[in-house]
């Protein structure tokens, strides 16, 4: 793994979020242990895993700060739990940092004079 701060890299968490019913019972679809992952920009469901729509509206903002590194203080680094968007449903996602991937700038970038082949694009022998 490249850690060379001078490199145009940067690491990204890998995240699993977990459906939880926490306090009463859920108003919306939401099954305890259903679970997607994020890697890099993608959202990786295993089969017959679902989440709501409308609680990922809520969950998205949030999974690019959860991805970054942060301050140990900082309330992103310690609160887990993202609640459903209905104030009456006990649902909730539990977003746990789970390995860390490297990204070269030049492989994630949409800047013409910068642009690599895109990660996603490289074999295996390149990466």
């Amino acid at each position: 793994m490249q850690e060379d701060p001078t490199s145009d890299g940067f690491w990204l968490y890998d995240l699993r979020v977990d459906t939880i019913v926490a306090g009463g019972s859920a108003v919306c679809r939401h099954v305890e242990g259903e679970s997607f992952r994020v890697e890099g920009e993608l959202l990786i469901f295993d089969e017959g895993q679902k989440v709501s729509m409308y609680a990922l509206a809520a969950l998205l903002p949030i999974l690019p700060v959860k991805q970054r590194a942060t301050s140990p203080n900082d309330w992103i680094s310690t609160d887990a739990e993202i609640a459903c968007p209905d104030p009456n449903c006990g649902g909730r996602f539990r977003v746990t940092r789970t390995d860390k991937r490297w990204f070269s700038h030049a492989e994630t970038t949409g800047l013409p004079d910068s642009r690599k082949t895109p990660y996603w694009q490289k074999s295996e022998d390149q990466a």
